[in-house]
């Protein structure tokens, strides 16, 4: 060991015991804080979709889509509604602004046209666009 040493330097010494609780302690107490703010922050969507129904119009170029909205009922936002082949490809697309109305959650239909034939259909996104003050 002495060849060692004398080659490469004494060792260091380690952490003391003490440093080492301190450092877990403040090393958790991190980890909670930061869990609760990203949970905080995911939890408090100003808006949520809940896709409801979809349909094929009879000459496979039109479509509708049925959903639910859950915002502020004074926000006014506007939502991607989405038609996608069997190939995920998008073959309908259609923005639609949805205004305050009198209840937080609300029902809406939204007939699309079509590029090509479509099997599934719904919110893709949705944003606020006139926040409440």
């Amino acid at each position: 060991m002495s060849r060692l040493a004398n080659r490469y330097g004494a060792p260091k010494p380690g952490m003391s015991a003490r440093t080492k609780k301190i450092s877990i302690i403040v090393a958790l107490a991190l980890t909670v804080v930061l869990t609760g703010v990203f949970t905080a922050f995911f939890a408090l969507k100003p808006v949520s979709t809940q896709d409801v129904g979809f349909s094929i119009g009879s000459d496979d170029l039109h479509a509708v889509v049925d959903y639910q909205i859950t915002k502020d009922p004074h926000a006014t936002v506007e939502c991607a509604v989405a038609v996608l082949s069997e190939n995920y490809a998008i073959v309908g697309w259609k923005t639609v602004t949805i205004g305050p109305a009198e209840e937080g959650t609300t029902m809406h239909r939204t007939q699309l046209r079509l590029e090509s034939p479509g099997v599934s259909g719904g919110v893709d996104s949705c944003w606020v666009l006139d926040a409440p003050a």
